[in-house]
């Protein structure tokens, strides 16, 4: 459904608006002529694929979201928009997926892959990941252990497995261990929780950090400086030294300055704070409102150049204005 902004300019300033001196109406397109939108239930697989107007192959992608559950489509959407097959994919909290983050499997994301990599109207042989949060780290996995991955994609994405036990055959990984005392609350009860994650790099959490250097894929990683959910950067440059020191190619990563948790497709407005389903509190994501905005506009046109370059072979010729 179209997104509908009313916009009023009203007299004067202050707690009584004065006379309405103009309005209008702005409406934003999700759902362009001719993408098609197709919901997915093979197998185990709960989504839905949005597929551009022709008659392809079209380079794919699986879009995950993080522990808000559900089956989010909007940024799915947007991309089919601009020439991808996007599979929105939903791994719990929705019909009859897992209720809960307790533990995933990562044979339900294996079969969300092969089921791409068999599409009439995807283009092979590989397909790519983008994943914002929890569904970067979930993105990570599935390059490192899956494969036909051939771009990964991270939104302010972690290297360490969180919230949940992950498996995949044999192998376990557990969750990085988590100190809610290390949160800090501000006079409104909104908490900081930046610090509550422990270190991937030291003790028994070591365990939870995914073997990336196994992945036979390149990544890209965008990173809000701002980011107040976890330390976005210091995992970008974790995984970067990781995939380095087994000779694998060095990682994209941009940064931007300002930029908070929830970088999200361009114009959206920027969410500063709300409820985290895992720490069961209302929670600052973090961003400055100018700069997290430039950072949507710009992290948009450098995830479809990625993927349109290591996807379809094509350069894109963007670079970062920020």
């Amino acid at each position: 459904s179209p997104f509908l902004l009313q916009l009023e300019v009203l007299e004067g300033h202050g707690e009584r608006p004065g006379r309405l001196l103009a309005q209008a109406q702005h409406e934003r397109a999700f759902l362009r002529d001719g993408v098609r939108r197709v919901p997915v239930r093979e197998g185990r697989i709960r989504a839905t694929l949005f597929l551009p107007p022709g008659n392809g192959p079209f380079p794919g992608i699986i879009d995950l979201y993080g522990t808000g559950g559900g089956l989010p489509e909007y940024r799915a959407c947007l991309l089919a928009n601009h020439g991808f097959a996007v599979l929105a994919l939903a791994f719990y909290s929705y019909e009859d997926l897992p209720k809960g983050m307790k533990e995933f499997h990562l044979e339900y994301f294996e079969e969300a892959v092969n089921y791409m990599l068999q599409h009439t109207q995807v283009k092979g042989p590989g397909i790519g990941l983008l994943g914002h949060s929890k569904g970067g780290d979930l993105c990570v996995s599935m390059a490192s252990f899956l494969k036909g991955i051939t771009a990964t994609a991270l939104i302010n994405g972690s290297v360490a497995n969180v919230g949940a036990v992950l498996r995949y055959k044999d192998i376990t990984i557990p969750p990085i261990g988590i100190d809610p005392k290390r949160a800090k609350f501000d006079k409104s009860g909104i908490a900081d929780i930046i610090d509550v994650l422990n270190n991937p790099l030291e003790g028994p959490d070591q365990q939870s950090f995914i073997p990336l250097e196994k992945a036979e894929c390149c990544f890209l990683f965008i990173v809000g400086q701002d980011d107040h959910n976890w330390k976005s950067e210091f995992f970008a440059v974790e995984g970067s030294k990781r995939l380095q020191a087994h000779g694998k190619e060095k990682p994209e990563i941009v940064c931007y300055p300002g930029a908070g948790h929830y970088i999200e497709p361009p114009f959206f407005p920027m969410c500063a704070a709300s409820m985290h389903l895992l720490f069961g509190k209302p929670v600052m994501w973090g961003g400055e409102p100018k700069a997290h905005c430039e950072a949507q506009i710009d992290a948009w046109q450098q995830i479809q150049a990625f993927f349109r370059k290591h996807l379809t072979g094509k350069p894109s010729g963007t670079s970062s204005k920020l």
